[in-house]
């Protein structure tokens, strides 16, 4: 397959106007909807060859979501898709002007190998109700999940109008050396750069979905035991590889105690006395990243875990304590099973330090305390989070998800996927039948005169 030829054949497909209506969309999701439920048992069996995922962590995070943001989007789409009717302004009378939404064209959607079920398919669920043909570049690493994914698009949709472009490094480079209308990456802040400077050479607009390391914040108001639960949840589900996961803890000072022996417990009860052996314990994608894990333990003090098992890629869950800024894990994400511990002494402390770092994808906040909440939301920028919970935001439709700074450009998820494949075109529409003479020349001291009376 000729990735150019495959971008021409959309091209040409999408110029025909078939993916403008609404019961063309339409059609095309319930397409999608089937083809993914008819093929659970493919998905479930790809992700856990891929990342050792139980079928109910799979369906959780990768297939449910993707059937919850099908029918959200089918449920609104019509009324998205509506023209919007502005008020115009006295200055354009006799007019009226409206807000139109139009597709952008041929979209690639490039998706990441942690979640490759989930973020291949989401951002396609938005690219296809809002009009779009689209190139889907399922993650290499994930090779049994993007051979699903292969054989599902193809299965479902016609080439030139949804396709996909599997392979490594050699497909993804010709893939941006094409001219696309829209991209929608998702992946690490290095390759998430290369992207955007690869699309700038096209003025071709991108939303990043990247990554970062994500706080998590526990005041001394919180319920210790089911912020523990929750973040044990959080962390360890898919083994750390998550863009949104906590990937550090600070401790407020005198709860640290009783709060990391919650953590303790939480882990025992969820994985038990050897995680490695739990059947639904989660592994690392491949070799390189086992070992980048790892190295990352070395000089640490370990509170709970630090050992792992080559030869099936998984890393028991860790706990680190009298970790600094200046250690050598909280220098980069993590994006593995370990858990750093930092503590503070009160909230502005907190935020003076994390207004000094990158802004996050995620920021969560554990407390009772309405007054600290409400400083952590006014006064610290990041990309999206949760107050008493982690991760879970991500499962809501009505919710943009997406970063800010370093960590993403652009969101998603629901409505906002609509939007961002989508272009607002503003039309001004005048009447023949008044023409008014105050802008034409030649210049007349009552035609400023009334400017200056409409235009203020």
């Amino acid at each position: 397959m000729k990735i150019g030829q495959v971008v021409e054949e959309q091209r040409e497909f999408f110029r025909t106007g078939k993916t403008l209506s609404y019961t063309f969309r339409d059609e095309q999701l319930q397409r999608l909807y089937a083809a993914v439920s008819t093929r659970e048992k493919k998905i479930l069996e790809a992700l856990h060859k891929d990342l050792h995922k139980s079928d109910q962590e799979a369906y959780m995070t990768e297939i449910g979501l993707v059937l919850a943001e099908i029918t959200h989007m089918r449920k609104n789409l019509k009324n998205w898709m509506k023209v919007r009717i502005e008020e115009a302004p006295v200055s354009q009378f006799p007019g009226k002007t409206y807000q139109i939404k139009e597709p952008y064209g041929v979209v690639l959607v490039m998706a990441p190998w942690n979640y490759p079920f989930l973020l291949a398919m989401q951002p396609l669920v938005g690219a296809i109700a809002a009009g779009n043909c689209c190139v889907v570049k399922p993650a290499a690493a994930s090779e049994a999940t993007s051979t699903v994914i292969g054989e599902l698009l193809s299965e479902t949709f016609a080439r030139q109008y949804v396709a996909v472009v599997s392979g490594g490094e050699e497909n993804r480079e010709e893939l941006l050396n094409q001219k696309f209308d829209y991209i929608f990456f998702t992946g690490g802040m290095k390759a998430g750069r290369q992207v955007m400077k690869r699309a700038a050479e096209n003025l071709t607009p991108v939303t990043l979905e990247l990554g970062g390391k994500s706080p998590c914040i526990i005041e001394e108001s919180a319920d210790l035991s089911l912020a523990a639960k929750r973040i044990v949840f959080g962390k360890f589900v898919n083994s750390g590889q998550t863009c949104v996961a906590p990937d550090y803890l600070l401790v407020q000072k005198t709860v640290k105690r009783e709060f990391l022996r919650q953590v303790r417990k939480w882990i025992k009860k969820t994985w038990g006395e050897k995680p490695l052996e739990h059947p639904d314990y989660p592994k690392m994608i491949d070799e390189k990243q086992y070992e980048r894990v790892m190295g990352l333990l070395l000089g640490e003090s370990i509170l709970v875990g630090g050992y792992g098992r080559k030869k099936t890629l998984q890393i028991a869950p860790t706990l680190l304590d009298g970790v600094t800024w200046a250690s050598p894990i909280m220098q980069d994400e993590i994006f593995g099973p370990i858990l750093p511990v930092l503590e503070f002494s009160s909230m502005e402390e907190v935020i003076h330090t994390l207004q000094e770092k990158d802004k996050p994808l995620a920021l969560y906040l554990f407390t009772k305390n309405d007054k600290a909440k409400r400083k952590i939301l006014k006064r610290l920028s990041y990309g999206g989070g949760c107050i008493n919970d982690t991760l879970v935001h991500l499962s809501v439709p009505k919710l943009p998800f997406g970063g800010v700074g370093g960590s993403g450009i652009g969101n998603y998820h629901g409505r906002a996927s609509f939007e961002t494949f989508t272009h607002t075109k503003g039309i001004l529409e005048k009447e023949n039948w008044l023409d008014i003479p105050v802008r034409y020349l030649p210049s007349k001291y009552w035609k400023e005169w009334v400017m200056r009376k409409i235009l203020k």
